[in-house]
């Protein structure tokens, strides 16, 4: 039972952070868009659209038209190779960064609103 809830506030967790995300002024971004964009971010590069369609399991141009999005909105950018001219790299962006701080912030807001509100719920099972 502690599982389920622990999943269920997961969940609230993740909800409460992709509502905020499309509330705020900001890039909204698709659930594909915003995988890719956390795969840059958070894991070791270099990244290629081969390497980033491998690993999230999708199709190239999945990936290509992502990452069209995320170029558009300065979250991420293509650099063709200098060691293999035939593959292009993804990198980081300053607004990519701004962006994953402030999606760092929503979450933890997130968090913390989902703590207040388990500890009471469980207070009143108790009494």
């Amino acid at each position: 039972m502690a599982n389920q809830a622990n999943s269920d506030q997961l969940v609230g967790i993740l909800r409460d952070t992709v509502v905020a995300l499309v509330r705020r002024d900001g890039p909204d971004l698709s659930a594909r868009q915003l995988g890719v964009f956390l795969t840059v971010y958070l894991t070791d590069g270099p990244h290629t659209v081969r390497g980033l369609a491998a690993e999230l399991n999708v199709s190239k141009p999945a990936i290509t038209r992502a990452l069209d999005r995320l170029g558009e909105l300065d979250l991420a950018r293509r650099k063709v190779d200098p060691m293999d001219r035939r593959s292009v790299l993804v990198q980081r962006t300053l607004k990519g960064a701004s962006f994953l701080r402030d999606m760092r912030s929503i979450m933890t807001a997130a968090e913390q609103t989902a703590r207040e509100t388990v500890v009471p719920e469980e207070a009143r099972k108790a009494g």
